[in-house]
């Protein structure tokens, strides 16, 4: 009896990483979120597979709130239409927005996002996976891992927008002005990306995080560490489950960097 009152007492102020809705198409998703007063930026399939079909989104409240230096990460939030889970799976806002915007985070802009959401999709079910609220912000992996604010530099230089823009051509999902800074949306259709590492982490369902992000400001690119984005995306992530992805984080940087050359 102690035991579960002391797990129910550590869970009770846990934030779901991710929210769960009744299928619907791509078609009516989209729909939704703009008569919603969403905005639809980008779109893909995540792993290269149709299965998976990624839809990310933005607001006025969300570009307002991450136009702040080294918040642009939380200028978009995404849905995931998984025809294998027949689900809608969704960023949950008072989660990644947390974990993003640090000090600036907004509890009332992402309480209003879900509401957002629940009058667009119906009422939404939590994810079982999820950090504790005063967790999030400072949240790292262990010991000697990464926070949010230990980003890469990918690289540094002028008209990086253009550089991504012309190497990335075919990858680049979503491109959004956050203040004076813009963030891209990258897909990884590598043998070492998303198709490898996502299905051996049998991350497949909470895969609306993708694409990966690239947040240029001024004369420098810059993406959050992988082996920061890849935990905080999976909070109940095993050592021996990451370990099994463990050069992922350098193959993410070194693609990055080479469409930045």
């Amino acid at each position: 009896i102690v035991a579960t009152l002391f797990s129910a007492t550590l869970s009770a102020g846990d934030v779901s990483s991710y929210e769960y809705g009744a299928f619907q198409s791509s078609e009516n998703v989209k729909a939704a979120l703009k008569k919603n007063g969403l905005e639809v930026v980008g779109e893909y399939d995540a792993m290269q597979n149709p299965a998976y079909h990624v839809i990310a989104y933005t607001s006025t409240a969300l570009t307002k709130d991450a136009a702040k230096e080294h918040r642009g990460f939380a200028g978009v939030q995404k849905v995931l239409i998984s025809k294998k889970d027949n689900q809608l799976i969704f960023t949950n806002p008072e989660y990644f927005l947390h974990a993003f915007l640090q000090d600036d985070y907004n509890e009332a802009d992402a309480a209003q996002l879900n509401k957002t959401l629940s009058s667009a999709f119906g009422a939404l079910a939590p994810s079982k996976d999820g950090l504790d609220d005063d967790d999030i912000a400072g949240y790292h992996f262990m010991m000697g891992m990464p926070y949010y604010e230990d980003m890469i530099e990918v690289a540094t230089g002028d008209n990086l927008g253009a550089k991504l823009e012309k190497n990335g051509a075919k990858n680049i999902v979503f491109k959004l002005k956050v203040g004076s800074a813009t963030l891209y949306g990258v897909a990884m259709p590598t043998k070492n990306g998303e198709s490898s590492y996502i299905p051996a982490i049998k991350g497949e369902k909470h895969s609306a995080f993708l694409p990966y992000m690239v947040l240029i400001e001024g004369k420098s690119a810059k993406i959050m560490h992988p082996k920061y984005y890849l935990a905080i995306s999976y909070p109940k992530l095993s050592m021996g489950e990451f370990m099994t992805i463990s050069g992922t984080p350098g193959d993410i940087e070194d693609f990055i960097t080479s469409l930045l050359k």
